[in-house]
């Protein structure tokens, strides 16, 4: 199954960097993050531009991409139909938009209860497992940050 997720570095605290004088917010470090993965690591991810709004119509190019790379980095899945997606219930993600063009590609979503993070497993394991990770780290720019957790995202043990 694949699993679909939407995170923040703004959600872990952590990773952020605190603002010293003459140094940029740590608002304008935060970078939000679409992340698809299944028991074989991530098969997705992209970094929304900044200032980016997180909504239905970006979301929608999130999934055209997501399913070019499941056609791509799980031929076999693909092929066979047999993968599903699940997310949190998010107004980008619950509208008609994105309702039609996931049914009109036949994909299954598991649905989520509202409120239930045991649900969710990048609030419940994957986000802080990034935010152990990355821990005490001081960034410099939105860039090192997207650096630095890509390579924790590929680094997770399959």
């Amino acid at each position: 199954m694949s699993r679909g997720c939407t995170g923040t570095t703004r959600k872990p605290r952590r990773i952020i960097p605190e603002a010293k004088k003459g140094q940029a917010s740590a608002e304008q470090h935060q970078s939000d993050v679409d992340l698809f993965f299944d028991s074989r690591g991530v098969v997705h991810h992209k970094y929304a531009p900044q200032g980016q709004n997180i909504n239905k119509e970006y979301y929608l190019e999130v999934l055209r991409r997501f399913l070019d790379a499941v056609r791509h980095k799980r031929p076999g899945m693909w092929a066979a139909g047999t993968w599903q997606l699940q997310y949190d219930n998010a107004p980008a993600r619950s509208s008609q938009l994105i309702q039609t063009f996931l049914a009109k590609h036949n994909i299954f979503v598991v649905r989520q209860a509202p409120y239930s993070p045991d649900m969710a497993p990048c609030d419940f394991w994957l986000f802080s497992h990034l935010k152990t990770q990355l821990k005490g780290t001081r960034f410099e720019s939105r860039d090192d940050i997207i650096r630095n957790t890509t390579a924790k995202l590929h680094s997770i043990r399959k």
